[in-house]
């Protein structure tokens, strides 16, 4: 995989954080080099913490033959003291994924974004290879992380696809809500914009394609969760779309939907009426839900 592909998504969860106000996080940097350089790595890692086993926390040492990385992820002063000097993964790095991980460095470094190199940064998972980044906030305390991720070449082979390269990276819905919390943020309005009434399996699908193509338009949509024994009844998703805090209710069902149309049945203004709007032409009604 290239390096380009790593940075654009750093980037881009720098920028996902900063639109939702969350600023003061510490971007960690990593690599985590190749399984072949890895592999020879655990085995001199493995060595150095035997070496010093006494000297470690039970639980890092029953360990060590498992994850010896693991070590790093430990709080104990004797633990820390260890690996404080313990060999680096990324000064064993080959010269490959030494030059993969200086092009990834030299991107974020042109995009402005800054980062600490932190060689003790072990994701959790063995799958990852070469970059691996995290996101952190001293404002949540000791779970200080809100989201990171990184290259997984080899997994997709793994679960039996053909080879291909990958990179992703996952955002803890909830420590980022404890964050903005933490930092004084109110999160943003949580009551959607138009709530989705689906009268039947048929209305599914229109219904499903709507709610996508609203939403690319900056529409918050909410759709009705279906059951085990299928759709509700027309009363209780109105029920539901009335608790939801929905400015509009978008019926498909009936008629109108047989005629290619949906029905926008405002919530919040007494006993205001019932009207349609054309399936075909989604955007040209998509901002009076959204401006209401």
């Amino acid at each position: 995989g290239v390096p380009e592909t790593d940075a654009e998504l750093i980037v881009l969860l720098a920028e996902l954080l900063e639109d939702v106000s969350v600023r003061g996080t510490r971007l960690h940097l990593s690599s985590l080099g190749t399984p072949e350089t890895r592999s020879a790595y655990r085995e001199e890692l493995t060595a150095y913490l035997r070496a010093h086993e006494q000297q470690l926390s039970p639980g890092v040492r029953g360990r060590i033959e498992l994850n010896p990385m693991r070590a790093f992820d430990a709080t104990d002063r004797g633990t820390r003291a260890v690996v404080r000097n313990a060999p680096k993964l990324l000064d064993r790095l080959s010269d490959e994924d030494a030059e993969h991980f200086a092009q990834v460095r030299a991107l974020l470094d042109q995009a402005g974004i800054k980062y600490e190199l932190d060689p003790t940064l072990v994701r959790g998972l063995d799958y990852y290879t070469r970059t691996v980044f995290e996101f952190s906030s001293d404002a949540l305390g000791a779970q200080s992380g809100v989201g990171g991720g990184g290259r997984y070449d080899g997994l997709i082979e793994q679960l039996g696809g053909k080879p291909a390269p990958a990179v992703g990276w996952g955002l803890g819905i909830e420590r980022l809500l404890l964050l903005l919390e933490a930092v004084g943020i109110a999160p943003p309005d949580q009551a959607p914009d138009a709530y989705l009434v689906v009268g039947g399996d048929a209305a599914r699908v229109p219904a499903m394609a709507a709610a996508e193509a609203l939403r690319a338009r900056g529409v918050a949509v909410l759709q009705h969760a279906q059951g085990a024994d299928g759709l509700p009844s027309l009363k209780a998703q109105f029920k539901k779309a009335n608790a939801s805090g929905a400015r509009f209710a978008l019926v498909f069902a009936g008629e109108e939907l047989a005629r290619g149309m949906v029905g926008l049945k405002p919530l919040r203004e007494g006993e205001s009426q019932q009207v349609e709007r054309p399936l075909a032409d989604v955007a040209s009604w998509a901002a009076e839900l959204r401006n209401a």
